[in-house]
């Protein structure tokens, strides 16, 4: 008989990284119910399953799905309540709090980890954060009782998969658990390279600018270091990074996929100044061919193969150095030391149809 699937998620709130996870997922176990405690519809990715949201939803929409803020107190309890009965396997998507549901049913679970909440457990990712002292006050206590939550459920987990070896460190020091690390889904078939297409003299950042990202990092870098960069992407810290930006640095804002295909394509190399629990956009940019310079630390050390796909920078705890040794990089940096063929063979194999198997060998060792 056909094992029962029944799969978790955080949210769908907008479409980033572990939705595409939960949509290869879905596309694996497409009979399988997708259990969510909320969405909104453009945060759906095409291709999920049957979804089953909780009465979370409910209030979401009376708040008019602006912010789910409000309702963080009341997800940790929505996810113990999930209706996961009859189900063989629970397939749980987490980076916050969607291990909960982990004590909603007695079959075997496995945890699909992003990352354990790194907001929770390591405080420099609290710092700066807006709302002033009363608000730092209720963040603290939400993070000591999500680190509550994380831990409880934990022993329920029958089998953890960390998307990378940076975040089965995590696990390990966090949860006192061992995992198997399994890479997000990239798709190699969306991104690929054109030799038709020529090499032109700038430098790409993609992606949200946020804090954690340190996209300043890369803007400073590239003032200092007189070299063309462009920058895709929006977000809190857009501001401030135009703020910072020289005349060789241009924002281009949020942009359709042709778009940053064609730019991931073009450019000399894509830059990655901040510490990611994977990161799938610098494989997108080796699956069309493109090298990167990313910080040496968190996924990246997973996907970039310093001098074959790209160059790491050494971390350190000084934003100085880390500006220092990006323009570095960045002005002697030599795009003819690096063979597009093979960035683009080492990106295939981090596909989708490669996270699917592994994930389905999980699965069915956690069946027997």
């Amino acid at each position: 008989m056909t094992p029962r699937i029944a799969l978790v998620h955080e949210r769908f709130t907008e479409v980033a990284g572990s939705e595409h996870v939960v949509e290869q997922l879905s596309a694996q176990w497409p009979a399988a119910t997708v259990h969510v405690p909320f969405t909104r519809p453009s945060g759906v990715p095409s291709g999920i399953g049957p979804l089953r949201t909780t009465r979370l939803d409910q209030l979401y929409r009376l708040i008019g799905r602006r912010t789910y803020a409000p309702l963080t107190p009341l997800i940790p309890g929505a996810f113990r309540r999930m209706g996961l009965d009859g189900a063989d396997v629970v397939v749980i998507s987490h980076h916050a709090f969607a291990t909960q549901a982990a004590l909603a049913t007695s079959a075997p679970t496995v945890a699909y980890v992003h990352t354990p909440a790194r907001w929770a457990w390591d405080t420099s990712m609290r710092s700066g954060e807006a709302g002033g002292r009363l608000g730092a006050c209720a963040l603290r206590a939400l993070a000591a009782t999500t680190r509550r939550g994380e831990l409880a459920a934990v022993p329920r987990l029958t089998a953890i998969v960390a998307n990378s070896t940076a975040v089965a460190d995590r696990v390990r020091r966090w949860w006192w658990r061992e995992s198997v690390v399994v890479h997000p889904p990239v798709d190699t078939e969306a991104f690929t390279p054109d030799p038709d297409v020529p090499r032109e003299d700038f430098f790409l950042l993609a992606g949200r600018l946020v804090p954690y990202k340190r996209p300043e990092v890369a803007i400073a870098a590239a003032n200092r270091a007189g070299v063309p960069l462009v920058v895709v992407g929006d977000g809190r810290s857009a501001e401030q990074c135009r703020r910072l930006a020289g005349p060789t640095v241009r924002f281009a804002g949020r942009v359709p996929h042709d778009t940053l295909l064609d730019l991931q394509r073009r450019a000399r190399a894509l830059l990655m100044p901040g510490v990611e629990d994977f990161g799938i956009v610098p494989v997108e940019a080796m699956a069309c061919g493109t090298p990167v310079i990313a910080l040496g630390a968190g996924g990246v050390l997973d996907s970039v193969l310093p001098g074959v796909t790209g160059q790491l920078v050494p971390a350190s705890a000084s934003d100085e150095r880390v500006v220092g040794d990006f323009a570095a990089a960045l002005a002697g940096f030599d795009g003819e030391d690096y063979d597009p063929v093979r960035i683009r063979r080492h990106a295939e194999t981090f596909s989708r149809s490669t996270f699917r198997r592994r994930m389905q060998d999980v699965v069915d060792g956690v069946l027997g």
